[in-house]
């Protein structure tokens, strides 16, 4: 959800560009960038509905939060607040007893395992005083009767362009190693009130799980170790036993994807289909170049009109 108010502003002077930093050297509004809901779609009611999964009939996939019982959900919040709520774009207010009651009704649709809630607006605590659903994860820029401030000032914008929450809670992944486990306990104990000018504050009362325990990469992105292995995965159906719900779900369609795969190719038994079949398998790999395609697609090519002509000059 992004108002669009920034980028679409006539006194920006780098019209379709939002920076994080004076230097100006990411642009967070580029070709990669995607936007669900902009502009006047940002509002009290759709959000409420995108949590709830309360949407109209002809609402798009995009727009909506597909998301199980088996969802980490993180939920990040930037802008205005006040004690007890968040403002929408100035004109809509998001009490913290509303936002509870949208989370209640989450987990009893059971829309997620856990959820972590990050806030950065003045007074961010008090919008997660009130939950009570098992599995929330909430840390807020600032309690009660404090304001949360910006980083730094642009002056080729004339405004300032980050918060310094959110300028810390990046600088944060930027010094860590992706493959390593840092956890949410490092990312929590790595903000300094002083920097801040503020009191961070996060609430694990309905957290199950302790949080030295939880690595950062269950809300955030990740990079993933892959072992290759030329067997099926259903020759370790042992090992599969001692994987989590959502790893085995996977294995077991890559399982059924391998045994359609095996049905196919039993089906090809002669010398005709034995040599298809090793097209297929060469196709299906990734080529190192454009060049060595072309080759394949040449000799598949020659060998249709080989069967042609043989088929033309057989006597009849």
């Amino acid at each position: 959800m992004l108002p669009d108010d920034m980028p679409c502003n006539p006194r920006n002077d780098y019209p379709s560009q939002v920076f994080n930093n004076k230097n100006h050297k990411l642009n967070l509004y580029g070709e990669k960038v995607e936007v669900d809901y902009r502009g006047y779609e940002v509002n009290l009611e759709n959000f409420l509905r995108l949590l709830k999964g309360r949407h109209q009939l002809n609402t798009p996939r995009s727009k909506r939060l597909l998301t199980d019982e088996g969802s980490h959900i993180l939920l990040f919040m930037s802008g205005h607040g006040f004690d007890g709520g968040f403002k929408f774009q100035d004109k809509e207010d998001l009490s913290s007893d509303i936002f509870a009651d949208a989370v209640n009704e989450m987990k009893e649709k059971k829309r997620f395992k856990e959820l972590l809630i990050m806030v950065d607006t003045c007074q961010a605590a008090t919008l997660f005083t009130n939950l009570t659903s098992p599995g929330v994860l909430a840390i807020g820029s600032s309690v009660q009767g404090e304001s949360s401030y910006s980083h730094h000032f642009d002056y080729d914008l004339g405004v300032a362009v980050i918060d310094r929450f959110t300028f810390y809670t990046l600088a944060f992944f930027e010094r860590i190693n992706l493959y390593d486990n840092d956890s949410l306990s490092s990312l929590f104990h790595s903000y300094n009130p002083r920097l801040l000018d503020s009191t961070p504050y996060y609430r694990k009362d309905l957290y199950q799980r302790k949080l030295e325990e939880v690595p950062v990469t269950d809300f955030f992105g990740s990079v993933m170790k892959t072992i290759h292995t030329d067997s099926a995965y259903k020759k370790f159906g042992r090992a599969i036993t001692k994987m989590s719900l959502d790893e085995s779900r996977i294995l077991r369609n890559s399982c059924a994807a391998d045994e359609d795969q095996s049905s196919r190719e039993e089906y090809f038994e002669d010398g005709f289909g034995q040599l298809w079949s090793t097209i297929v398998r060469k196709v299906n790999t990734s080529f190192e170049n454009l060049e060595e395609l072309h080759y394949y697609a040449l000799f598949c090519m020659l060998l249709l009109v080989a069967i042609i002509v043989d088929a033309v000059m057989q006597p009849r």
